[in-house]
């Protein structure tokens, strides 16, 4: 199968409620991600690298800084005179704003109606990986699948309440769902990520709405199992989901791991991102940086080790700062001393500060919050 071939869809709002500290004054797809990058940037290039010409995006609130983010699309290549890429509103017959998966995908219909690929792949925003979809198309196409869904070996997500655990049999057939079992073990948990044909899914979402169904893993996947072909295509490559402030801490703390960049960041399918030049960043006399991430525009004048550190950080004389991630723009005052501290954007901490979190609860500063 050709990626041209297929429709992407991304779904940049789903899961705000559980990193309400980031999702306040933004969408989870535009959250800051390892210095330089959104979260979106992952579900976009995972597709262009794939060979996907035309995504669609759907919004929801608060997405000024995520069409700020995307612009036109040229970052990712998909700034086109024909296909490329689509802000879809967040309202849907009626003018209402949706609520569910469902609903969400009836207010685009319009837009999968006008489409001529084949297949539609759907994608979530949660997500820290980069795949090959490429295999995962194969997969579809030499099972017959109506519906293959990317799934992950291992502990399930905690917080997420629409996380999907699958049993398969030996050919990677779907034989049973449940909706957010409890389970501590390791297991087969789906990534939100499904592939199918563009008409079944305009079929499926018109049947469960004529039957006021609102879930959609429940009335249109997990219904489906035994009288449609679901499969899975498990994905080998690192991936976090980011569910929590903790969550995103740990997943932004692996980049840190040769290995787990070495990964992400594959020669052969780059993570793409809006551009912005600055100047490079400089390192003052008697400072000190250890096995950290800092993206340029930053001036370091104190001391860092093992942080990740956004464009146009500054930190102050005498400052340390370790296990943290510092939100673009901020300034960091001296003699201050933080550890395991998030700060969003354009946060100023003054001099002689002590912040200290813990790695499963990092402390978090507000944008434009004054310490």
């Amino acid at each position: 199968m050709r990626g041209n071939n297929v429709l992407g869809i991304v779904f940049s709002n789903m899961h705000d409620e559980f990193l309400k500290e980031l999702t306040a004054v933004r969408t989870l797809g535009s959250i800051p991600f390892g210095g330089r990058y959104r979260l979106i940037d992952f579900a976009l290039s995972n597709m262009v690298n794939s060979g996907i010409t035309k995504v669609g995006v759907i919004t929801k609130s608060n997405y000024q800084s995520l069409m700020d983010h995307l612009g036109s699309g040229k970052a990712w290549n998909l700034s086109r005179k024909r296909q490329g890429l689509y802000i879809l509103p967040p309202f849907g017959q009626g003018n209402d704003v949706y609520s569910d998966r469902i609903q969400a995908l009836e207010g685009i219909m319009p837009f999968l109606n006008h489409s001529n690929e084949e297949y539609v792949l759907l994608s979530d925003c949660d997500l820290v990986l980069n795949f090959d979809i490429d295999a995962m198309m194969e997969a579809h196409m030499a099972s017959g699948a109506d519906i293959t869904i990317a799934y992950k070996y291992g502990v399930k997500p905690e917080r997420r309440n629409d996380v999907i655990v699958m049993d398969l049999d030996e050919t990677n057939r779907v034989t049973n769902i449940e909706i957010d079992p409890q389970r501590t073990e390791d297991c087969c948990f789906g990534l939100n990520i499904y592939l199918m044909r563009r008409d079944f899914l305009k079929m499926a979402i018109s049947s469960a709405r004529s039957k006021s169904a609102t879930s959609f893993v429940r009335d249109v996947i997990q219904s489906r199992v035994l009288k449609n072909r679901i499969y899975g295509y498990r994905v080998k490559e690192h991936a976090s989901v980011v569910d929590s402030i903790a969550s995103y801490f740990s997943a932004n703390m692996d980049l840190l791991k040769p290995e787990v960049r070495a990964e992400l960041f594959e020669r052969s399918r780059p993570i793409y991102t809006k551009v912005r030049d600055d100047m490079p960043t400089r390192y003052g006399l008697g400072s000190s940086v250890k096995n950290s991430l800092i993206a340029d525009g930053c001036v370091i004048e104190g001391e860092v080790e093992n942080s990740i550190l956004f464009r146009g950080v500054h930190v102050g004389k005498g400052c340390k700062v370790k296990n943290c991630i510092i939100g673009q723009n901020s300034v960091l005052g001296v003699n201050s001393q933080i550890a395991y501290v998030i700060t969003d954007k354009d946060v100023i901490l003054k001099g002689g500060r002590t912040l200290m979190g813990f790695e499963t609860y990092p402390v978090f500063i507000g944008k434009e919050a004054v310490v």
